[in-house]
């Protein structure tokens, strides 16, 4: 017992030696020692690179900026045995996978990103999100997010240079693999899905955008957001929640005239008892039902706002939210940045495809696909998911509560609550002719 003791008294020892001996190398040796194929000096010189925040990240950026910068330009270069530490490095130091092309540094504590934000007088973007953002098998939407969004240059510009960033994990991506039976297998991750919210220094939310928007909209939502969180600074808490109330009521009423406006655009007809008001310049200021309530309450007032978003859904269908999605393809168009890394992931599968069809008109009908798909995303996350949140944002008694809202989100608008443990992906009283219904527990 004594000799254990002692052996473990000197391993503590050599870490804190180890720990201690790093903090005190220069910059220039750490980003060295972070990509050896020394594990446990890689992961020493990581970790005190990691603790030095954006500045850590970036000191292993500009040592292998060359390396980097070949590869964003050329994503069919060759993976070396190098260049594959450096990107392991890279994405452990940020806290987000394939950030070669980003730059961003992710905080994982909700602490430290505050800290950060009080001393930098930058809001805070926080993702929460379904699996780890540093993982390959997050949830498809925060993968999509890796791609659209934080590889877009302009983009990963205004979020290193505007915000401080950070990303919390709800609960595990569900993943899934299908066995053809012949060799081949599918690797897929099931449901789930990811909002980003723009907090305050405090943590408080000011703003949130749920699901995927395209590189356009995103900019657009986070310059809104960014505008609103410099008006809130120095105002006390009345003035700051009268503020934030008439921003998110005027918010849904321009939300509500946009999506008026684009079924009037495709040929639709706009839902009765609606009026549009108009300034003196003919610009629609607001849009309501024409009915309202006698008894004037924040209720009331409320149910009268959503009244528009709500009415508006029910006369959009399936062809009406494509038709309406060609309207803002310009809003998820890829940059080349974004499309390079596609092509990195998929130049395997678009070369080894069994037809005749030539890899680069593939390539392109994937692109064309994808940004189809985003445009789709974009409108009907904005339309219909972030009126909801607008709507919460003003009367829910967990308003400046990011967790508590947080919780609500994924019950209420992405209706994959806490309490369903199974993802709406298994039901004891749905029979399968499976033994245990298919489940199989860890052994």
């Amino acid at each position: 017992m004594r000799i254990k003791l002692t052996l473990l008294v000197a391993l503590f020892l050599n870490l804190v030696f180890a720990n201690t001996s790093f903090a005190n190398e220069s910059n220039e040796s750490l980003v060295r020692k972070a990509v050896s194929n020394n594990a446990p000096e890689s992961t020493l010189a990581i970790a005190e690179l990691r603790s030095q925040g954006p500045a850590g990240l970036e000191a292993l950026r500009e040592r292998y900026a060359d390396e980097i910068e070949r590869h964003i330009a050329d994503p069919s270069a060759s993976i070396s045995v190098e260049w594959q530490r450096i990107a392991a490095a890279l994405d452990a130091v940020s806290q987000q996978k394939d950030s070669y092309i980003s730059g961003l540094y992710w905080y994982t504590d909700i602490r430290e990103a505050r800290k950060a934000s009080l001393v930098s007088g930058k809001p805070i973007l926080s993702l929460r999100l379904l699996g780890k953002l540093n993982e390959e098998f997050s949830c498809a939407n925060s993968r999509f997010f890796r791609t659209v969004l934080y590889s877009n240059a302009d983009v990963a510009k205004t979020l290193r240079e505007q915000f401080i960033l950070h990303w919390q994990s709800v609960r595990p991506a569900p993943r899934v693999t299908i066995d053809f039976g012949d060799g081949r297998k599918l690797e897929r991750t099931v449901t789930g899905n990811s909002i980003h919210y723009i907090l305050d220094s405090q943590g408080r939310p000011i703003d949130a955008l749920p699901g995927l928007f395209g590189p356009q909209a995103f900019l657009r939502g986070l310059a809104e957001a960014g505008q609103v969180f410099r008006d809130l600074q120095g105002k006390d808490n009345t003035r700051r929640q009268s503020l934030l109330a008439n921003y998110h009521r005027a918010q849904i009423r321009k939300i509500s005239f946009d999506w008026y406006s684009d079924i009037a655009e495709i040929g639709g007809k706009p839902p009765q008892g609606f009026m549009v008001e108009q300034d003196q310049n003919g610009k629609a200021i607001a849009i309501a039902p024409l009915a309202v309530t006698k008894m004037i309450t924040e209720v009331s007032i409320l149910r009268s706002i959503m009244q528009g978003p709500e009415l508006l859904g029910k006369i959009t269908d399936e062809p009406a939210w494509t038709k309406i999605a060609a309207l803002h393809l310009k809003d998820a168009k890829l940059d080349e940045r974004s499309i390079g890394l596609i092509k990195r992931q998929t130049q395997d599968v678009l070369n080894d495809a069994v037809d005749s069809l030539n890899p680069a008109i593939r390539l392109d009908n994937l692109l064309q696909n994808f940004q189809r798909s985003i445009a789709l995303d974009t409108v009907r996350n904005e339309y219909m998911l972030r009126t909801k949140l607008y709507g919460w944002l003003l009367t829910d008694p967990s308003r400046n509560d990011v967790d508590k809202l947080n919780e609500r989100v994924y019950a209420a608008l992405f209706l994959t609550p806490r309490s369903d443990a199974w993802l709406g992906l298994f039901s004891p009283e749905t029979y399968t002719a499976l033994e245990h219904g298919g489940v199989v527990k860890n052994q």
